[in-house]
């Protein structure tokens, strides 16, 4: 993961997001379609019977007063003793089945009437007057109300548990992808810091390597730079000039010696890395001060190719024979 993304959530965890979200919305919408609000239970209408009242007509009695009144006294005693039955309003009752056709029941009650003995004479009583109830009429009943506020309530319910639990798995795959960034982060700073670490102890053993090399290089240029400068005896023959003295006899010292003689006079010359001669030795005289002098004045014109050992450079001490013959 590049720095620049560490502010955006990660592709698998926004597409896992996006399927919650979308799973959950299906999930509510199925649960809302498959949800069937109760049918309210429809009662029938309870036909009541009417009640019929049916009165026998007597014979009627002759018109004298006294009959008349025995008449409407036994009239109103009869209807005193016979009432109507009180008509109830229809009681609702639980699940049951609409009535296909109600049967009326004519209920017939024949009151008892006694017969008005009249002296040695039957006469027949106005009939009463037939009481007929009538049949109420059905009231007709509006078709109730379906109340749908507990299903839109459970709908109202379950879209918002289902919106709250949109809202969590949004909030949780943020805090994932945050936490995700975080840890991607640490993890990156981690990897830097210790291929720093890494890239650092790599350098520091290289310049110690390397210092380890200088100094042994340097202590094995010390030692050959010793051994180089204590001085190595060579022999004339094992000397090679770079450019060779002229040696001649002087001719102030002609005065002193024989002609014909030879002086012979032994030097040790030191010789520098470079070849020049830095001191000349006389270790044995030729016995004439001025031929020892002048040998030692002319051999210093001269240079040596530099002596080496291993292939180094060193200090040389040659010991250089001089034989000057008198002229």
């Amino acid at each position: 993961m590049n720095s620049t993304d560490l502010d955006t959530p990660p592709l698998k965890l926004i597409l896992i997001a996006i399927v919650i979200v979308v799973g959950l919305h299906v999930l509510t919408a199925v649960a809302l379609v498959a949800m069937k609000p109760a049918e309210p239970t429809i009662k029938p209408p309870v036909d009541t019977p009417p009640i019929e009242i049916e009165f026998v007509s007597l014979p009627a009695p002759n018109t004298e007063p006294e009959i008349e009144a025995e008449q409407a006294a036994a009239q109103q005693k009869t209807q005193s003793k016979v009432k109507p039955e009180r008509i109830e309003p229809p009681k609702p009752q639980p699940q049951q089945k609409p009535i296909a056709e109600s049967n009326t029941k004519v209920v017939t009650v024949k009151p008892t009437i006694k017969t008005l003995e009249i002296k040695n004479k039957k006469a027949d009583i106005e009939p009463v007057a037939k009481v007929e109830r009538k049949k109420p009429g059905i009231i007709k009943k509006e078709a109730p109300k379906i109340d749908t506020s507990m299903a839109d309530e459970q709908r109202r319910i379950i879209a918002a548990q289902a919106e709250k639990a949109a809202q969590d798995a949004h909030a949780r795959a943020v805090v994932d992808a945050k936490a995700a960034r975080e840890a991607q982060a640490q993890a990156d700073a981690k990897a830097a810091n210790d291929a720093a670490k890494k890239s650092a102890e790599i350098k520091a053993a290289i310049q110690a390597a390397e210092a380890a090399v200088r100094a042994k290089a340097d202590a094995a240029a010390k030692a050959a730079a010793s051994a180089s400068n204590e001085p190595v005896n060579f022999t004339a023959s094992n000397a090679n000039w770079a450019s060779a003295p002229n040696f001649s006899f002087p001719e102030r010292a002609a005065k002193r010696a024989r002609s014909g003689d030879t002086l012979n006079v032994v030097l040790v010359l030191r010789v520098n890395k470079q070849g020049s001669i830095d001191s000349v030795r006389i270790v044995q005289s030729s016995g004439n001060a001025i031929v020892d002098k002048e040998a030692q004045r002319q051999v210093r014109s001269g240079k040596f190719k530099p002596f080496t050992k291993n292939g180094v450079p060193v200090v040389g001490n040659v010991t250089l024979p001089i034989a000057y013959a008198i002229p």
